[in-house]
């Protein structure tokens, strides 16, 4: 992966997970906004995050690794987001 691609699957994959917030808040009123909007502040934190660790790797480390890592842990964040708000559907 480069840095151009890494940084649209970071800018992707958040956005989608927002709209599904903002379709999820809709679509079930009852549950309250306030659970779904800090999911969202969640999901705009690892954003932040992840786009501070692909600007500014460590010295020394390998860019290719770096990168790869930083996907993992794109994944692995949306997953765990992703549970918290199937778990709000309950």
């Amino acid at each position: 992966m480069n840095l151009r691609v890494i940084k649209k699957d970071i800018n992707y994959f958040i956005s989608d997970f927002i709209d599904d917030c903002m379709l999820f808040a809709m679509f079930h009123e009852e549950k309250g906004y306030e659970k779904v909007e800090a999911l969202i502040n969640e999901a705009v934190e690892l954003g932040d995050e992840l786009y501070a660790k692909v600007n500014h790797p460590e010295k020394g480390a390998s860019l290719k690794a770096w990168y790869k890592q930083v996907g993992k842990d794109l994944v692995a964040g949306l997953d765990e987001l992703c549970k918290k708000l199937s778990d709000l559907a309950k």
